[in-house]
């Protein structure tokens, strides 16, 4: 079974990007993110509505990583330390040396490749560091968008499971990309 340990938290940088720990500064944005409802579309969570549960939210964000049990890291260009997006590792399953990415990202940075250099990295994370066997993405069919990324970064189509989530009072279909470690 998978022996996974955050601590020390690990910061993580690609050509443009650094990755680091989520902190109560970064409240603002973290609001900004979940509090809109066009970055929420294929999110099935309720918005946060202040900037308290934007708080509340990165204390759930550590107590994950303190536990061993998920992990998310701030993006941030490297010439400006302010939060643009969210990227992380959730629901892992050491006995299945299984994980989820999910992220998310500020509309104003959208389409400059951003997350596709995120992803690249965490997932580097996740096999060379964490040493995952797959990593999984649960998109909602209609986000073009993430697939066209996700395809990018050699994630493949696993699954379509119909109305398997119930989201307020709504059932909604989900698709499963995952991508395998083949080294």
């Amino acid at each position: 079974m998978l022996n996974i340990n955050f601590t020390p938290f690990p910061n993580l940088e690609t050509e443009r990007l650094q990755l680091r720990r989520i902190v109560n500064d970064d409240a603002n944005e973290i609001f900004a993110l979940r509090s809109d409802t066009e970055t929420m579309k294929y999110i099935p969570r309720p918005l946060l509505q202040t900037k308290e549960d934007a708080l509340e939210h990165i204390a759930l964000i550590d107590s994950k990583i303190e536990t061993n049990e998920g992990i998310n890291w701030a993006i941030t260009l490297k010439d400006e330390p302010k939060l643009i997006g969210l990227i992380g590792h959730y629901r892992i399953k050491p006995e299945h040396y299984r994980a989820e990415i999910g992220y998310m990202l500020l509309p104003e940075y959208h389409g400059k490749g951003i997350i596709t250099e995120a992803i690249k990295e965490v997932v580097r994370y996740g096999f060379k560091i964490m040493k995952l066997h797959s990593i999984e993405a649960v998109i909602d069919p209609e986000n073009y968008i993430s697939e066209k990324v996700l395809r990018k970064n050699g994630f493949v189509k696993e699954a379509h499971l119909r109305e398997n989530e119930c989201f307020e009072g709504r059932f909604l279909d989900t698709v499963i990309y995952s991508i395998l470690n083949k080294h």
